[in-house]
C-alpha cells in the first residue's frame, strides 16, 4: 500500500495575504524553519499547528492541507 503524503498551499495563501515566511511564522508563534519544512513537505505539521495556519488564514483546515496519495 502506498503512504499518502501532505500537501499544502501554505505559499498561496502567504502570497496571497502578502505575508513572509517569518511573518506567519511570528502570527502563530513557530519559528520561520517551521513554516520552510511544512511548506516545502520535508515536515508534517502538527494538528494544532495546521490549525493555527488555517485559523490565521480564516480558512478550513482542508483549504490549506490535503492527502495526495
Amino acid at each position: 500500500m502506498h503512504k499518502p503524503t501532505l500537501s499544502n498551499r501554505i505559499r498561496v495563501y502567504r502570497a496571497e495575504h502578502r505575508l513572509s515566511q517569518a511573518d506567519l511564522a511570528a502570527a502563530i508563534g513557530v519559528s520561520r524553519k517551521t513554516i520552510n519544512t511544512i511548506e516545502v513537505g520535508r515536515f508534517v505539521p502538527s494538528t494544532i499547528i495546521a490549525l493555527l495556519i488555517a485559523r490565521h488564514f480564516e480558512v478550513p483546515v482542508e483549504e490549506i492541507f490535503s492527502l495526495q496519495r
